[in-house]
């Protein structure tokens, strides 16, 4: 006969839900011996502080064994998984000291194995005896027969009480699913919660693990852009440079061609030399190849002698600054001039680039007209997005009128 499918999973739920409540008793119970020690002895003899240190060293002592076998007895189990809390730093200095003898850690498994452990045992207890006591119901009919006579007649009485301890019975097994499986979603509710990490802990490795992904994020958007750099620096660009010179040769060395295959050719190269041109803005948009090779100093002086206004640069650093600050920096200087050439209206600019501890400081000056707005979706916008991205700081000062100023400031360590 076969079994239905669901019946199947149902008896195997019960089985481990009444397993996981079976061996969380001895471990809930464990430390029940010490503390009524420790409650009783010193009464009896009066030595308070020798009959106390005893058992609160074999409880300090019992609680990470006890955690432990929490922990396996809910994975192998349930398949709940109790996170170890953060390990604590290594060294003496006052913030390893604290993570490692964290006050709160401690009472919270201490309130875990001394209150809540002995409540958990009772109501596992309870689910075991109703599972046990129904078993014993149900099957009152084959074993009351292994009685004596006198126990039979006494005790149990074949016509009245047996079908009434079956019928008890078989209403007790099918209360013991729903009783063990509650008590065991309820622990292994109120153990990860106590066992585990503080909600606080989660939230900072949650963050922890957040800024981490978006470090390597962008570490890779900026590999990714420095590639498709060198592969167009290297490869279209190169292509394009040979077409432009071999249609610039065959104009000079064939004098004979007819007027309109000379003027093909002209407009020819003239596009391929606007092309050039084209994909040179791109590349240095993209990523400069100067800013990878020099450093941030070298690529601004190259962006500065481009700006059509008069540009003063002032930089002011002794060492480079690690790749994904130098590029957020060099992009949110180019946007900042591309924007004094666009729309200020400016006949001066002034960058200063200067690191003040840990921080890059960067200042983009213009005697324009004033009026700029991050906030209204323009361009600053996506510069001061640029920058969080790398948890600096961006502010734009912009009366009507001018000047106008950039300020940003970006955290060199990471």
């Amino acid at each position: 006969m076969m079994i239905p499918p669901a019946l199947r999973r149902s008896a195997l739920r019960v089985r481990r839900d009444t397993g996981f409540l079976a061996t969380g008793v001895p471990p809930h119970l464990a430390l029940v011996p010490v503390w009524s020690w420790a409650a009783t002895v010193p009464a009896e003899t009066g030595d308070w502080a020798m009959a106390l240190t005893a058992p609160v060293a074999l409880i300090l002592l019992a609680v990470p064994v006890l955690t432990a076998v929490q922990r396996y007895r809910h994975r192998a189990l349930l398949g709940v998984d109790i996170p170890r809390p953060t390990p604590a730093p290594q060294g003496w200095s006052w913030a390893a000291v604290a993570r490692r003898f964290s006050l709160r850690r401690i009472w919270r498994q201490l309130g875990y194995h001394l209150l809540l452990g002995p409540l958990a045992a009772v109501v596992e207890l309870s689910v075991l005896a109703m599972a046990a006591a129904g078993l014993a119901g149900a099957t009152t009919l084959g074993w009351v027969w292994a009685l004596p006579v006198e126990v039979r007649q006494d005790w149990f009485d074949y016509a009245t009480r047996t079908p009434c301890y079956t019928v008890a019975g078989i209403a007790l097994l099918c209360a013991v699913p729903w009783a063990a499986g509650a008590a065991a979603r309820a622990e292994s509710r109120v153990a990860p919660a106590l066992l585990g990490p503080s909600r606080a802990q989660r939230l900072q490795e949650r963050v922890e693990y957040l800024a981490g992904s978006r470090t390597d994020l962008i570490e890779a958007v900026d590999a990714e852009r420095r590639r498709i750099e060198r592969d167009l620096h290297d490869g279209t660009q190169q292509r394009l440079v040979s077409l432009a010179v071999n249609l610039g040769l065959a104009m000079a060395t064939r004098p004979d061609l007819p007027g309109e295959a000379r003027q093909a050719l002209a407009e020819a190269h003239l596009e391929a030399k606007e092309a050039i041109a084209e994909l040179n803005d791109l590349v240095r948009g993209l990523h400069p190849a100067v800013l990878e090779d020099r450093g941030l100093d070298a690529a601004l002086s190259g962006l500065a002698a481009r700006v059509p206004v008069p540009v003063r640069l002032r930089v002011d650093l002794e060492e480079r600054v690690v790749p994904a600050v130098e590029s957020v920096a060099y992009f949110v200087i180019s946007e900042a001039l591309a924007n004094v050439t666009k729309h200020a209206g400016a006949t001066r600019a002034e960058v200063t680039v200067r690191r003040v501890g840990k921080v890059l400081r960067l200042n983009v000056t213009d005697d324009g007209l004033g009026g700029a707005d991050a906030s209204a979706g323009t361009g600053l916008s996506g510069l001061a997005k640029r920058v969080g991205s790398v948890d600096g700081t961006f502010r734009v000062s912009s009366p009507v009128g001018g000047p106008t100023i950039i300020a940003a400031e970006l955290p060199c360590e990471r």
